[in-house]
């Protein structure tokens, strides 16, 4: 078997590609899901490391959970309930945990189809561009299933519950235009420029320091769900870290040197 998930650096971004564009990228793999889970990780602990591109090789970004292992009972589609319920929990939920938790800046490059699984994969990246031919479905109920990777957490947010529950309620694709339209992504690109647009929007991340980039991170994430109170009082301690760094000097120096900033990530 090929690598699940391809890895390439071009200085500070690093750009995943899910390699199984013959099965059109699913990832309930026990192999991609351990393979994306350890890229995140590596990337976390890789302070020089600003932005992160995810991508799909092939015509396809990702077709979710892998429908043959469906019908074969194979992998964390087999077993009793209760060994399902552990299957998804010790597998695919392993990707927005991880994710979620990724402390640099994610970008989704969505290539093509998002289909179930894949729609959703999409939408725990941090910011969403699309080629012209990409499709978004949230489409586990044309399966009979449920979003059984956080895909109600993460829609609504993303869309709006209306929106939302059309999606999931239908279970129907919905165009590229028409998911710039409704904010699940924020570019429609035509296909062949799709990655040049992904690298131009990571380089403009990417020029910001990088502690403040994870830090900034942090405190969208913990809005989502933290009072008022509760993120200021998080936000003063993580802006008196910020004011101690040393790209914060070099920031405040270079606008009032009229200069641009060199950023080393201290």
């Amino acid at each position: 078997m090929s690598e699940p998930v391809l890895i390439e650096r071009t200085g500070d971004v690093v750009v995943w590609t899910l390699n199984n564009p013959e099965a059109r990228n699913p990832i309930s793999d026990t192999e991609t899901i351990a393979a994306l889970e350890e890229a995140i990780a590596a990337a976390d602990r890789d302070d020089s490391l600003r932005v992160a591109i995810l991508t799909g090789a092939g015509t396809a970004f990702s077709s979710g959970g892998n429908i043959k292992h469906m019908r074969d009972g194979a992998g964390m589609f087999g077993g009793s309930p209760a060994e399902q319920r552990q299957g998804y929990r010790h597998g695919i939920q392993r990707i927005p945990k991880a994710l979620y938790h990724c402390e640099i800046p994610t970008i989704a490059a969505v290539n093509g189809p998002a289909v179930g699984a894949g729609c959703d994969l999409a939408l725990m990246c941090d910011m969403r561009i699309a080629a012209s031919t990409a499709t978004f479905a949230e489409s586990f109920a044309k399966l009979g299933i449920i979003p059984g990777d956080g895909g109600a957490w993460l829609l609504p947010r993303a869309v709006g519950m209306a929106r939302a529950s059309e999606m999931a309620f239908t279970g129907e694709p919905i165009d590229a235009a028409t998911a710039l339209e409704w904010g699940l992504v924020s570019t429609v690109v035509e296909p062949g420029t799709l990655l040049d647009a992904a690298h131009r929007l990571a380089a403009r991340v990417a020029a910001n320091p990088p502690q403040a980039l994870r830090m900034t991170k942090k405190l969208l994430r913990e809005g989502q769900w933290q009072s008022l109170d509760s993120l200021l009082e998080l936000s003063a301690a993580m802006q008196a870290v910020a004011h101690h760094t040393a790209d914060h000097h070099e920031a405040v120096a270079a606008m009032l040197e009229r200069r641009p900033p060199h950023f080393t990530g201290h």
